[in-house]
């Protein structure tokens, strides 16, 4: 290269000190962080660990897939804000779980990140002290941490993937993920999909639609080449193998609750004219449960009643369910183990309930 071009070439670009020291108002700083590889050796998985969920996600698909008869049942908190309180949570689901795994497989949210519609607390990796500090380096390794204290626990953990730079982080930790209403139309996620080994599944629209989520599926069924990281921080060519294990996730919308029988074969027609094989979950939440946790439990109820009376491509569903009733706004003193996001459904209820629904299927 000419060293006049060269030269002329460096003079273009600005050096830190003076970008620093422009005038404008700043409007984004940039803090570094650990990267997933980093992140990783300093918070590694053990060869057994890594085994135990390699066997969780296939246990997973096998139900997904209709070669298990069990129900998957996705069930924790909302959003993880405490992470005693999310241990603790997590130690009494390990203990449930064999008592109801010959006809259910038990799958702990471990949910860190917290979508909004506008504004709000974003979770657990954005903001672990809860006061706007945005310490994500530590948000990464407390998520990181706890995880992995909940899989020694036997626990296969399930977690929706908001921010796709973040999931490298957890997403060797993942039996199952999920992609989001809002986010089920991004081409990014279905990129980020397609690259995943796991079973992944894609809710329907805010407004109720199907035809979203659906596209979303065959989307990331296929390979792809995208901008991505690599483990290393690095900007990279990511180029995916596609995901076969994928399906719909019914959450109702704003015109109502999408659980009922009619509403479950309208997503089976419409999921076999896509050319795919249906495999439903419900969302006990959300629109389904008209946002009132403690309507979950009949939703529930209606999907057992819908696999007795033979529907076997219901084959999951979804809780939120924490250590007590309801929510709590973030501020002042916190009252421990009730979430700070959407209302969950409390320990002793959501216990009775799968332990009711589990001697229901056994009939």
């Amino acid at each position: 290269m000419n060293s006049s071009v060269s030269a002329l070439q460096l003079s273009l670009v600005p050096s830190i000190e003076s970008a620093q020291n422009l005038t404008q108002p700043i409007q984004r700083r940039t803090r570094p962080l650990p990267t997933p590889a980093v992140l990783r050796q300093r918070l590694p998985l053990n060869a057994l660990q890594a085994e135990q969920i390699q066997a969780q996600r296939q246990a997973i698909r096998n139900i997904l897939d209709g070669h298990d008869s069990r129900l998957l049942v996705v069930v924790g908190p909302c959003s993880i804000h405490d992470a005693d309180a999310a241990l603790d949570y997590a130690r009494r689901l390990a203990e449930l779980a064999p008592q109801v795994q010959d006809q259910m497989l038990l799958v702990m949210r471990a949910y860190i990140e917290k979508p909004r519609t506008t504004v709000g607390w974003k979770g657990l990796v954005y903001d672990p002290q809860l006061d706007g500090s945005g310490d994500m380096a530590a948000g990464l390794e407390l998520s990181r941490r706890l995880m992995l204290q909940m899989i020694e626990l036997g626990l296969p953990l399930a977690s929706e993937l908001l921010q796709p730079l973040a999931a490298g982080y957890v997403d060797d930790l993942l039996g199952w993920a999920a992609i989001g209403a809002r986010t089920s139309e991004s081409q990014v996620h279905r990129e980020l999909v397609s690259g995943l080994d796991m079973a992944v599944g894609f809710k329907n629209g805010t407004d109720g639609s199907m035809g979203i989520a659906i596209d979303a599926m065959r989307s990331a069924a296929h390979p792809h080449q995208h901008f991505g990281m690599d483990d290393l921080g690095r900007p990279a060519l990511v180029e995916t193998a596609g995901n076969p294990d994928t399906h719909l996730v019914l959450r109702g919308g704003n015109q109502g609750p999408n659980f009922d029988a009619a509403s479950v074969a309208a997503a089976k027609v419409a999921l076999s004219k896509a050319g795919i094989q249906p495999s439903i979950m419900v969302d006990c939440s959300h629109a389904n449960s008209g946002k009132d946790p403690l309507r979950q439990p009949a939703v529930l109820q209606n999907v057992i009643d819908q696999r007795l009376a033979g529907d076997s491509n219901l084959r999951a569903v979804m809780l939120e369910s924490h250590l007590f009733d309801g929510s709590q706004p973030l501020s002042g003193e916190l009252q421990y183990g009730v979430s700070i996001t959407d209302g969950c459904l409390g320990w002793a209820g959501t216990e009775q309930l799968l332990r009711d629904a589990a001697e229901r299927l056994r009939q």
